[in-house]
């Protein structure tokens, strides 16, 4: 092998080594002793923990607008799908909608037809009569009407 080929070779393997994971001190264990144990939980009051699986939190919801109107959209095409996976997930989305904004008579009359079409009867006439209330001169109690209506 020639001078300059096994020059090639050492900075080839050089750069080798380089890529390899190399251990620190810190990393490399100094003793073989058992790490320590975790003292028992002492007895805390259940409502002071935070709470770690956020699944399991309760949602809080602020007066949110804009948060509102998102939801009616996510709805609205979970409605088109006209399946009854898609009337439940619209219906939770139009829930949702409800409790951002307690006011809008557009997400009570989109909770009321979903309702509808899952066949929750007296939810759907609990949402008109709630968009009646919020909003009784509007296009969506107009339409609100027309579904009570036919109800009764």
């Amino acid at each position: 092998m020639t001078r300059a080929g096994r020059f090639v070779f050492l900075v080839f393997f050089a750069g080798f080594l380089a890529c390899l994971p190399h251990k620190t001190a810190a990393q490399q264990p100094t003793s073989t002793a058992p790490p320590p144990q975790n003292p028992p939980p002492q007895n805390l009051p259940e409502e002071g923990l935070p709470e770690e699986d956020a699944d399991v939190k309760p949602r809080t919801y602020a007066f949110d607008p804009l948060e509102a109107e998102r939801n009616i959209r996510v709805g609205n095409f979970y409605m088109h799908k006209g399946t009854a996976s898609g009337y439940r997930a619209a219906a939770g989305r139009y829930q949702d909608a409800t409790r951002y904004n307690p006011s809008s008579p557009e997400a009570f009359l989109r909770l009321g037809e979903a309702e509808e079409k899952l066949k929750h009867t007296d939810a759907a006439k609990n949402a008109f009569a709630r968009v009646l209330q919020l909003a009784p001169d509007s296009k969506f109690a107009r339409e609100a009407k027309k579904k009570l209506n036919r109800k009764t």
